[in-house]
């Protein structure tokens, strides 16, 4: 199993509803907001790279998310 962390920058006004989005994504252990460079920090844990792909792509197709930044426990 891996575990990634995802940070999102998102347009402010979609905020809760991305959150809301986020959380009913399978993989997704935890979300919520951050204050800071990003908006909304999300923990996974998926089998592999090929999943996690999945659901960074997943979470880009999101309207109002401006972009993804993916960091992959070692």
């Amino acid at each position: 199993m891996l575990n990634a962390c995802i940070l999102l920058k998102v347009v402010p006004t979609k905020a809760e509803a991305i959150l809301k989005s986020i959380r009913g994504i399978e993989g997704v252990r935890k979300a919520y907001f951050t204050y800071g460079r990003f908006d909304i920090a999300v923990f996974i844990e998926l089998e592999g790279y090929k999943e996690i792909r999945e659901v960074t792509s997943k979470l880009n197709k999101l309207d109002g998310v401006r972009s993804t930044e993916t960091l992959v426990e070692a």
